[in-house]
């Protein structure tokens, strides 16, 4: 593989930068040209901003540094001047200690020097002789000092206090010691103390103690070129100022400003104070220095003139190329509109001749657009047998007398075939406002043509269907008494009015009652907020003595054509059915009646004995009495009682007779409140003879206080009787011993589905109901008894539902044995107030006993 040497950079580079440059200028779409063009001057803007910007961030740093470098001189130089001031009283005062310690220095002459100190030095405030055991022996304090830090002769310094810390301090360390005092807001300014000790022979003496004021520190010891500088304090470690005025920080605006930059400042702790006492400086901004320059403004104007110059080339240009592009956009737009619409577009002149035809037309009629432009009447796509009619419509449509609506012709395409299209005739108007001609558009409307005829035909059919139904069919809007559709049979019946109509609606009850709260009600029509639309209410029976017929009403809310809420109405015809349940209603009476009859007759020899036995009993009261009479052997007493036995006597047989009497007359049902216990009992006393017939024991328990139930008692103790002699009969069967033949009724209450209600159950001892007598129990016509009709069971199932409750049976077992069965019937503690106990026959299919 060949290698190729790099070629030395000839005098001609510069040139070949050029040409590269100009090739991938070339290689470039118009589009990106555009951009990169419109992007230059504000990429020259941009680049001017960073320049003058840096410039200026540059410029202040270096002036900063400058100031911060001055500073920091200053200060060290005023910070030197204040230790040597420090240095100087502390030098004099240990002077005055060594003296005192050697005593070379009496109290008048201590005295005398202290005043000196504190006359000719105005930072010196006091000078205090504390002898050992911590008493003040003699003080000088200037006069300008607080009279709470004036200390007397005498008095001894106060333990714990900082003064009192300060000297334990002191001599311990053997060695002058700096204290600064606290300050307080309301206590005078706090004094330096400085502490000196005095040793006598090794021993501590005492101390000496100056107290500076900080503020005439500050005053005297620094540099007045300083002080006129700078803004000077004094402060303490937790950064409180105790001297000098610092200055104000800037407000939150100023901050942000380019001028506005934050002041220098430096900091140095005093020596040999220590870190306690910080000398600090803050430099005054006396001049704006360079941002206050005349240059600095004259180059910042001509900065921004130049920079709004070049934005407003660069939106100029900007504009330009957006108008250039706007342009060819709507330019293309119109084109791929009108080569892409499927609404035909045809142009014609005064004269009639053809000037423009779009894609749609000419994809319409078959012929290209070369073959129609230029073209005048009569055109290629005109049908022969309609040259005369389409001449009419051009002569009318070049006059100006066009149909707002259009018009329908017949068009003929190249290959021959024809098909039907709707014309919308403009004016042509020019960008001038003079009319240059006529814009016609075409659409092909032979499908929607079909789909109406298909639509006519198929409501014809629709129709027919409704007119021919069995059911009368109405609508009406709500509000209002217009009626909006009627089928034949409506008409019939009422007409072709809207009174039918209302009629039924007021008296089936569908119109939706008013809600009871605010939320559920729409102000505007007092209609339900729900959708109408989807609810349809339930069926209703009425009778229209007019007509008379019963019928059957339903009602649905919809929205009609024009948009407005519309309620349509059916009615059918059920008169058959009614008189047909009628029928079977007067028929299961019938079956009932015979029921009880049967049932009586089944039990007619126990009853018989049941009497027997109070006549019995009646005619030997009777004829004891008539014995003792004629013997004259009978008292008043004697004769009472046997009356008033005889007479209960009677009673009892009479209710036993009225008891089965109104269990077996025939009687319409009477739905009331019935007490549960009554019932229970009456059912219990008919039950029994028949069970003792059997040998069979019945217990019965009723829970207390139970609430009273909406029933008919006759049926209800007919169900009762009926389950308690099925289930003697079902323990004779099964031939039990006598100790377990017994029937056992309980009645408690119960809920089901969250509905209140009462339970009965009735349980025997017998063999049960194999698997598919169970499977068949309620049918009708199926008894597992020879003698047996088969209608018992179903009846008592029939009762209990047309009550509203429910009946069931099971086995009852002990292990695998079969030990008895349980029928238990349960019914709510109200029905509602409609229910009548007509239905008792239809309301489930017949079912059969066992």
């Amino acid at each position: 593989m060949a290698q190729t040497t790099p070629q030395p950079l000839s005098s001609n580079a510069p040139a070949t930068l050029v040409q590269r440059w100009r090739a991938w200028w070339r290689s470039l779409s118009p589009v990106r040209q555009d951009r990169f063009a419109a992007l230059a001057p504000l990429a020259a803007v941009l680049l001017f901003m960073a320049a003058i910007v840096a410039a200026f961030w540059y410029l202040r740093v270096e002036e900063g540094e400058r100031e911060q470098e001055a500073l920091r001189r200053d200060l060290e130089y005023a910070q030197q001047r204040v230790r040597l001031r420090l240095l100087e009283r502390q030098e004099q005062l240990m002077r005055i200690a060594r003296d005192l310690a050697n005593q070379d220095m009496e109290r008048t002459q201590f005295d005398q020097r202290a005043e000196t100190l504190v006359s000719q030095y105005p930072e010196l405030q006091s000078v205090t002789w504390i002898d050992d055991r911590g008493q003040v022996r003699a003080t000088h304090s200037a006069p300008t000092i607080a009279g709470s830090q004036v200390r007397v002769a005498g008095e001894a310094l106060q333990a714990g206090s900082l003064t009192a810390d300060t000297y334990a301090l002191t001599r311990d360390l053997q060695q002058p010691v700096y204290v600064q005092p606290e300050s307080s807001a309301n206590a005078p300014a706090p004094l330096l103390q400085l502490h000196v000790p005095m040793n006598v022979q090794g021993k501590f003496a005492g101390v000496v103690l100056g107290e500076y004021s900080i503020d005439s520190l500050l005053r005297y010891a620094t540099p007045t070129e300083v002080l006129a500088r700078y803004a000077v304090t004094l402060i303490d470690q937790n950064r409180q100022v105790l001297a000098g005025t610092p200055l104000q920080p800037r407000g939150r605006a100023a901050q942000w400003m380019p001028w506005s930059a934050k002041a220098n400042e430096y900091e140095v702790p005093v020596s040999p104070v220590g870190n306690g006492l910080v000398l600090r400086a803050q430099a005054y901004r006396t001049s704006l220095g360079v941002v206050g320059s005349g240059l600095f403004w004259l180059v910042g104007t001509l900065s921004a003139m130049t920079a709004w110059m070049l934005i407003a080339t660069w939106r100029h240009t900007r504009r330009r190329m957006q108008a250039q592009n706007a342009l060819v956009m709507e330019t293309n737009f119109r084109r791929a509109m009108e080569n892409s619409v499927l609404t035909g577009m045809r142009a014609l002149d005064l004269q009639g001749r053809i000037t423009y035809v779009n894609a749609a037309f000419c994809q319409m009629t078959g012929w290209s657009e070369a073959e129609l432009v230029g073209q005048l009447p009569p055109f290629p796509y005109w049908p022969e047998s309609e040259y005369d009619n389409l001449h009419a419509r051009l002569k009318e449509e070049l006059s100006g007398k066009t149909v707002p609506g259009g018009f329908q012709v017949r068009v003929r395409r190249k290959n021959g075939t024809l098909f039907d299209a709707r014309l919308y005739v403009s004016p042509l108007i020019d960008a001038h406002g003079q009319q240059t001609g006529w814009m016609t558009s075409m659409t092909d409307i032979t499908e929607p043509n079909r789909i109406r005829e298909q639509l006519s035909a198929s409501h014809e059919r629709f129709t027919i269907v409704l007119e021919s139904l069995d059911a009368s069919v109405s609508v009406a809007p709500l509000g209002s008494e217009e009626l909006l559709f009627a089928n034949k049979l409506y008409r019939q019946w009422f007409g072709s009015h809207t009174g039918g109509h209302l009629q039924l609606v007021a008296q089936a009850g569908v119109l939706p009652t008013a809600p009871s709260s605010a939320e559920d009600e729409d102000g505007l029509m007092g209609l339900p907020t729900t959708s109408l639309t989807s609810a349809t209410s339930e069926n209703a029976e009425i009778y229209l003595p007019e007509l008379g017929k019963w019928l059957e009403v339903r009602s649905r809310y919809l929205s009609w054509v024009d948009g407005r809420l519309a309620q349509m109405v059916i009615a059918t015809d059920i008169t058959p059915r009614r008189l047909a349940e009628e029928q079977s209603a007067r028929q299961t009476e019938r079956a009932q009646s015979v029921s009880r009859l049967i049932t009586m007759g089944e039990m007619a020899s126990s009853v018989a004995h049941e009497l027997n036995q109070p006549l019995t009993a009646i005619s030997n009261y009777c004829s004891g009495i008539i014995s003792r009479i004629r013997s004259g052997n009978i008292t008043e007493e004697a004769l009472l009682t046997a009356m008033e036995k005889t007479a209960h006597q009677a009673q009892r047989a009479g209710q036993i007779i009225q008891r089965i009497r109104d269990f077996v007359k025939k009687s319409a049902p009477n739905r009331q409140l019935a007490d549960v216990p009554t019932m229970v009992s009456e059912a219990a006393e008919l039950a029994e003879i028949e069970l003792r017939r059997h040998n069979v024991r019945l217990t019965h328990y009723v829970a207390a206080r139970l609430p009273q139930v909406m029933a008919d008692s006759i049926l209800i103790e007919q169900v009762l009787i009926n389950l308690m002699k099925n289930g003697a009969e079902s323990i004779a069967q099964a031939q039990r011993p006598l100790s377990n033949r017994s029937v056992e009724l309980r009645v408690v209450p119960r809920q089901v589905e969250g509905q209140d209600g009462v339970e009965f159950s009735v349980q025997d001892t017998g063999k049960g109901l194999p698997q598919e007598v169970q499977d068949r129990l309620f049918e009708a016509f199926f008894s597992t008894k020879t003698e047996g009709m088969g209608m018992g069971l179903n009846l008592c199932r029939s009762i209990v539902e047309s009550h509203q409750g429910r009946m069931q049976a099971e086995n009852l077992y002990n292990g695998p044995e079969v030990t008895g069965c349980r029928f238990s019937f349960w019914l709510p503690l109200a029905a509602p107030a409609n229910d009548t106990a007509d239905t008792v026959a239809n309301a489930h299919p017949p079912r059969t006993n066992a």
